[in-house]
């Protein structure tokens, strides 16, 4: 059974795994930060093993009660579907990798993170970490995180539901929804970046029925209220921290 807010004791991890940086941060029961966040370099080539090692390192240096991590692909109870950009032996400038592809597919990373930590980890892709942060528990809440690649969740009434990964999705022919919408797509051109996360975004609230949008991530700022007022329902932004507030709703009912 899960815990609710005010049974939890002591404050909660909060790890948000990106393709180019790794940031942690306490949180305490209702997901305030209780201090700086901290970034480290994502390690490149970034293999299971090697990844798992940094984050418990600092998992288990941090005297915190319990972890909640985001993972930058497709996954579902703990296991990798699509490791999206961490396939990449060099970062999101290089190729996908086939060996480190096929490493990350099916890793059961949860586990494994847990085998190594003295407290509690769980494990979910990073969009859903910042739904669990963004979403006021009202309707259909469509999420999505801009950064070094793209990331979509839902939440209907405060409980996430599962639906399909976009990350390694083709858009209109143009690429994936990584590539198109990623950081080097919008330092490359931010208005056509612009433009088609507009037609992107119509798609996505037609397609899951949303009531609202919250969008989040590091490149959130780079838009505004009116790039997005014909996207078919109410648009809410998101600061850089929300994803992490998030990690403590991963251990409460």
């Amino acid at each position: 059974m899960a815990d609710s807010p005010t049974t939890l004791e002591g404050p909660t991890l909060a790890v948000d795994i990106g393709a180019t940086s790794i940031k942690f941060c306490p949180v305490d029961v209702d997901g305030r930060l209780l201090a700086e966040v901290t970034r480290i370099d994502t390690p490149y080539p970034c293999l299971p093993d090697v990844l798992v090692g940094v984050i418990a390192d600092v998992v288990n240096a941090s005297g915190c009660a319990r972890a909640g991590v985001g993972f930058p692909g497709d996954m579902l109870e703990g296991r990798i579907i699509e490791p999206g950009n961490l396939s990449r032996a060099g970062g999101i400038s290089t190729p996908i990798d086939p060996t480190i592809h096929e490493l990350w597919v099916g890793c059961d990373i949860e586990r494994l993170l847990q085998s190594r930590c003295r407290v509690p980890v769980r494990v979910v892709n990073d969009a859903t970490l910042a739904a669990h942060g963004y979403a006021t528990g009202e309707g259909r809440e469509l999420v999505i995180t801009l950064g070094t690649a793209f990331g979509i969740s839902l939440m209907v009434d405060g409980t996430w539901q599962k639906i399909r990964d976009v990350g390694a999705a083709t858009f209109h022919d143009l690429g994936t929804y990584d590539e198109v919408f990623g950081e080097p797509a919008r330092a490359r051109d931010m208005d056509e970046w612009r433009r088609r996360l507009v037609v992107a975004l119509t798609e996505f609230v037609a397609e899951f029925s949303a009531d609202s949008v919250h969008v989040g991530g590091g490149n959130a700022r780079h838009l505004s209220a009116e790039d997005l007022v014909d996207v078919g329902c109410p648009v809410h932004f998101n600061d850089n921290e929300g994803t992490l507030r998030g990690a403590v709703r991963l251990f409460v009912d």
